[in-house]
């Protein structure tokens, strides 16, 4: 098992940052992909970004130019840096970790609130 523990989320005004990070324990493997998703109230979770081990990164076109994922492999630690944060961007961020060749190894974080609110 992975556990991963999310962290960093809070209250934002609009137009201003938070950074969340993922720190992964356990058995953890190294070919894995680190993924971003977020959920509302009433709606599916949705894919906000990810990053490879080998650090290839993709991002919805909601969030790109406003949100860079990162990891740090020696950390076992990902990173979402979130830029100019709109009211829309409200939501539970969780964190995944998965195999890209397994599908039986896939984990999920419990989720940071993030609140962009005047």
């Amino acid at each position: 098992q992975v556990q991963l523990v999310e962290s960093g989320g809070g209250s934002v005004q609009p137009g201003g940052s938070l950074r969340l990070s993922c720190a992964a324990s356990g058995s953890i493997f190294s070919n894995n992909v680190m993924n971003w998703y977020r959920q509302t109230p009433g709606k599916e979770r949705e894919f906000v970004a990810g990053i490879t081990s080998a650090g290839s990164t993709s991002y919805a076109d909601s969030v790109k130019g406003r949100f860079t994922i990162s990891r740090d492999n020696a950390k076992n630690t990902g990173y979402l840096q979130m830029n100019s944060l709109k009211p829309e961007d409200t939501a539970i961020y969780y964190c995944n970790y998965k195999s890209p060749v397994s599908r039986s190894r896939n984990y999920w974080g419990r989720g940071t609130q993030v609140t962009v609110s005047s």
